[in-house]
């Protein structure tokens, strides 16, 4: 039975031969310089041959190595571009960044972008726009990304990627990191989203609870908790928190936050709080104001954790979650998928399957905390 050859395989084939052919050539040429050699200076009768036999070994040389570059440049052009129908057009990628520029979030997404071959400005356009940490902008700027009629749709997580699906249901949609994408009504299933979009959880909804066990390792003396969070996406984690909270003793202090602007007062609030230590849940508001939330947890002697890792950098005690940065590369791969002509209802959608635990040892001592060794030895990474 006949196999049907993929037009990449083909092309690998072809351009195999070539190179085949130029290492013959550049083989002929060697031996016949070593000839022409041998002939000039230890036959002397044979000197009347060498002038031929060097003219051949420069004319095979020279073709093998044209004959080489050659096919180095059909292979780069032909070969190594994301795809025939990828590279034939240049596509228009829509980005809603849900935080201030410049997000190291889309700057791992343009990343994971040139791992696969696609260059900004040669075969992609990336139309960004950037949220500043306010959800209420959000429809309008979904709105704006598909009026420009983008080719495929990439948000971060569920408020965002529920914006999007109320503004396009043609347009693929890919989301970065949304908790629980069956719960907030995105896709059918996991393996199977159906409708047009797809892309990966993060599972923050679950993370709560181990939170709030890393808190109480690293400060045993913890007893009142401020959670930071936003009403408008944080159910699911706000549950799962709760009922942890009340399984290892701990009280639980709400402290909502909806918009950035937000953020100050509620911040300023905390301080008026008979609490111990800071937990934010993770959302692109809270997310927005890492700074200041680590400052606050600092100025008031406060042990703090936060899903991403920029938290620790930033000064917060603890960071534990999965690798965002991560799951924005990965969001390219469904990109990829996506323009080559797959569609987003049959791509199943991803989950973490590590996730990153760092300690800031130098805030800890300006705590008065000592971590403990099994914390320690858990973590992917330490902040001296």
């Amino acid at each position: 039975m006949l196999r049907r050859v993929a037009p990449s395989e083909f092309l690998l084939s072809y351009f195999a031969a070539e190179r085949s052919a130029a290492i013959a050539f550049v083989a002929i040429g060697t031996l016949a310089l070593i000839a022409a050699a041998w002939a000039w200076w230890r036959a002397p009768s044979w000197r009347g041959a060498a002038r031929p036999l060097l003219a051949i070994a420069v004319l095979q040389l020279v073709v093998g190595a044209t004959v080489w570059l050659r096919t180095d440049a059909q292979v780069e052009r032909h070969v190594e571009a994301p795809s025939t129908s990828a590279a034939s057009k240049v596509h228009r990628i829509g980005i809603l960044a849900e935080r201030s520029a410049p997000d190291p979030m889309v700057a791992a997404f343009v990343e994971g972008l040139r791992d696969l071959g696609y260059v900004e400005g040669r075969n992609i356009v990336i139309e960004r726009r950037y949220a500043l940490g306010a959800t209420s902008r959000y429809s309008d700027l979904v709105a704006e990304l598909v009026q420009l009629k983008v080719d495929v749709l990439v948000v971060g997580g569920a408020v965002a990627a529920k914006a999007a699906r109320a503004a396009t249901t043609t347009v693929p949609i890919v989301f970065a990191s949304v908790g629980d994408p069956v719960a907030a009504g995105l896709v059918t299933s996991l393996s199977r989203p159906g409708g047009n979009a797809t892309g990966l959880s993060n599972l923050v909804a679950e993370l709560g609870a181990k939170q709030l066990e890393l808190l109480k390792l690293a400060a045993p003396r913890v007893a009142r908790i401020t959670v930071i969070h936003n009403p408008l996406n944080s159910g699911p984690a706000l549950a799962v928190t709760s009922t942890a909270a009340q399984t290892l003793g701990l009280e639980l202090h709400l402290l909502q936050v909806r918009q950035s602007s937000d953020m100050k007062t509620a911040l300023s609030s905390a301080t008026t709080r008979n609490t111990d230590a800071i937990l934010a849940l993770s959302d692109p508001v809270v997310g927005n104001s890492l700074a200041e939330i680590s400052e606050l947890a600092a100025a008031n002697g406060w042990p703090s954790i936060y899903s991403r890792a920029e938290f620790a950098d930033k000064g917060g005690l603890l960071a534990y979650g999965p690798s965002f940065a991560n799951n924005y590369r990965r969001a390219a791969t469904y990109v990829d998928k996506l323009l080559r002509g797959e569609q987003a209802g049959e791509l199943p959608v991803e989950q973490p399957t590590a996730f990153e635990l760092v300690v800031n040892i130098k805030t800890a001592r300006t705590l008065g905390l000592t971590m403990p060794q099994s914390l320690l030895q858990r973590a992917d990474r330490v902040i001296e």
